[in-house]
């Protein structure tokens, strides 16, 4: 499967970040330019797919490369302020194994097909009707519901919150759509 890459996606194979989470570790961090945490993110907000308060997003960015060192001033080296995961296993494509996973140990991630109208997104249950295939794209599922009768997923996007229905979006829950049931993972973090 192509995945999306825009502003530095490069990837949006959610078992591959939990792995690196789990075996490499991950340091604390804060929005871009916010001087929060161990190693803040790098790249500006943009607008994906949409016209709204932010630039336009310029198509691929690479992935920053890793100095594995924290910010100037920061209080706690790196090798201190990174956290592992003590888990990582995938949770079986049907919506009762799925909610059970979320109502035990919250958001499960995923991916699913991007097809030309998902892209306009604003509000309701998205079905994919119309329009070519675009690529993968990695989310967070949230929860569940239901509205006029039809069952949903709630998800939470990575597109700013100018996209969609304030950052999140709602897809039809039970039928697979798009391949959104299908390779759900998630993981548990190593407490100190």
């Amino acid at each position: 499967m192509k995945f999306i890459n825009k502003a530095c996606c490069n990837g949006g194979f959610p078992t591959a970040a939990w792995n690196h989470y789990r075996f490499t570790g991950l340091v604390t961090g804060g929005n871009y330019n916010s001087k929060q945490g161990c190693e803040p993110y790098t790249i500006p907000s943009c607008d994906h797919h949409v016209n709204g308060s932010l630039p336009p997003c310029q198509g691929e960015e690479p992935t920053p490369h890793c100095t594995h060192k924290c910010i100037d001033g920061y209080p706690t080296p790196y090798d201190k302020d990174k956290h592992h995961g003590k888990s990582v296993y995938s949770v079986r494509s049907h919506q009762e194994q799925i909610q059970t996973e979320i109502m035990k140990n919250g958001p499960v991630e995923g991916a699913f097909s991007v097809y030309a109208d998902f892209l306009a997104y604003k509000s309701g249950v998205y079905q994919h009707t119309a329009g070519s295939f675009l690529g993968g794209h990695a989310i967070k599922i949230l929860g569940w519901g239901v509205e006029n009768s039809t069952p949903y997923w709630l998800v939470a996007n990575s597109w700013n919150e100018d996209w969609g229905d304030k950052g999140y979006f709602k897809i039809l829950r039970g039928s697979d759509e798009c391949g959104i049931e299908s390779g759900i993972v998630a993981g548990e973090p190593k407490l100190n």
